[in-house]
């Protein structure tokens, strides 16, 4: 079960999730959020990080053309997508990436499979945020084939990562709000709680 710990916005926090062995830090591009990052910053921070991790820019409703030139200018290595983003856009951008659904109490989980070889993100739904929100949502309800393929995010955190572990086996977990002191501010003994947890985990498997 792969890591990512996402809306970094300082440096000494990028090197520590790095230090930690965490696989992925996220860089949110959506200006309306509360993690807000700019290109030029999100950039200095990418230039020293160790080359084996991964830079997931974070976008909502943005047009192509644009993640592309922030691909080019930051480093980044992947695209979230956070918005109502369709099929045909994925297409259009040069670099691997990941799309996000909000999980709301009715949500259809058969529009995933319209998002076929994208790795697809879960996350509580909220009527403000467009995530980070640290609100879960009903886990259980994934299609039992698709827990395994999925990246789980949306109430995360150290408590329960066992259990969700055990009970869905994601490809991957993502997580913001529960490691931070505030928004965008991580909380260094909370990812070194979470990491030791998850190491635990992976040594038992």
């Amino acid at each position: 079960m792969r890591v990512k710990i996402c809306g970094i916005t300082r440096l000494e926090d990028a090197l520590i999730c790095a230090k930690l062995g965490v696989d992925a830090v996220g860089f949110i591009f959506y200006k309306k959020s509360k993690r807000y990052i700019s290109p030029e910053s999100a950039s200095e921070i990418i230039s020293k990080l160790p080359a084996f991790i991964q830079k997931v820019g974070v976008f909502v409703d943005e047009d192509p053309k644009i993640i592309n030139q922030t691909a080019e200018k930051t480093g980044i290595t992947i695209a979230q997508l956070h918005g109502d983003e369709q099929p045909e856009t994925i297409s259009q951008i040069n670099i691997p990436v990941i799309k996000a659904f909000r999980v709301s109490l009715f949500f259809n989980y058969d529009i995933l499979y319209r998002y076929k070889k994208t790795p697809i993100l879960l996350d509580g739904y909220d009527s403000e945020e467009k995530g980070g929100t640290g609100k879960s949502f009903e886990w259980k309800k994934i299609p039992a084939e698709l827990r395994s393929e999925i990246i789980l995010a949306g109430g995360v955190n150290e408590t329960n990562v066992e259990k969700i572990a055990k009970e869905i086996n994601p490809a991957a977990i993502d997580i913001s709000s529960s490691v931070e002191i505030s928004p965008g501010i991580k909380d260094t003994n909370k990812l070194i709680k979470l990491m030791n947890k998850i190491n635990q985990l992976r040594y038992l498997c």
